[in-house]
């Protein structure tokens, strides 16, 4: 006899504490990357209007509005944290009003995890792509061969077709780049300043406006 699949039906959602929100909540505080207004359906059981219903509630209730008012919906403060539509899916991001006290704790507490130079690589691939190897170590003054490679093996940039006048690699960024900057596109880049001091001054950079 095969065992019986567990109900994770409407109703099963509903009776936990904090209901359908609650549920969602869970999911994408755990989520690792985007997640679909499919599988978010999946995950609690319930349909997908539902789903995208629960998804634009949350995204209100973090911008600080919620229920009463003229027009249904009354503002109060906003969360420190904010729900986005990127790359296809949602996901729960840090609101931008914080992203020097955010900035200044992932560089001091985790910059192990990019070194300066991989950083700079990383930003002249992103606001030149598609480039290649042979122009990114032009602009920077030095070899980026395993700066490169490291970038490709994080999954944060990827080979792209080839020069057509040299034949050289062409590399651009990822969507996984864009995920982790909880961008929708690369015309949303910020100015290169005050991201990356130094870089903005070099003649590829001058005409940087995005």
């Amino acid at each position: 006899m095969q065992p019986q699949k567990p109900d994770h039906g409407p109703a099963s959602v509903d009776v936990r504490p904090g209901g359908i929100r609650a549920a969602a909540e869970a999911v994408l505080m755990v989520a690792n990357e985007p997640v679909t207004a499919a599988s978010l359906a999946e995950a609690l059981g319930v349909g997908p209007a539902a789903a995208v219903q629960v998804l634009h509630d949350l995204r209100r209730e973090y911008d600080g509005y919620t229920g009463g008012g003229p027009d249904g919906l009354h503002a109060v403060e906003p969360r420190g944290f904010e729900l986005r539509e990127v790359a296809g899916g949602w996901r729960i991001y840090s609101r931008p009003a914080f992203a020097d006290i955010v900035g200044q704790f992932v560089l001091e507490g985790q910059s192990a995890r990019l070194s300066q130079a991989a950083l700079e690589t990383l930003a002249v691939i992103a606001y030149r792509q598609p480039v290649s190897r042979g122009r990114i170590s032009a602009i920077r003054g030095v070899n980026v061969d395993s700066v490169v490679r490291t970038l490709v093996q994080r999954g944060l940039v990827t080979e792209a077709g080839t020069e057509p006048e040299t034949g050289s690699l062409l590399y651009v960024t990822t969507p996984l780049f864009l995920e982790k900057l909880g961008l929708g596109s690369v015309e949303e880049l910020p100015q290169i300043a005050p991201h990356l001091p130094g870089l903005e001054n070099l003649p590829e950079f001058e005409e940087t406006t995005y």
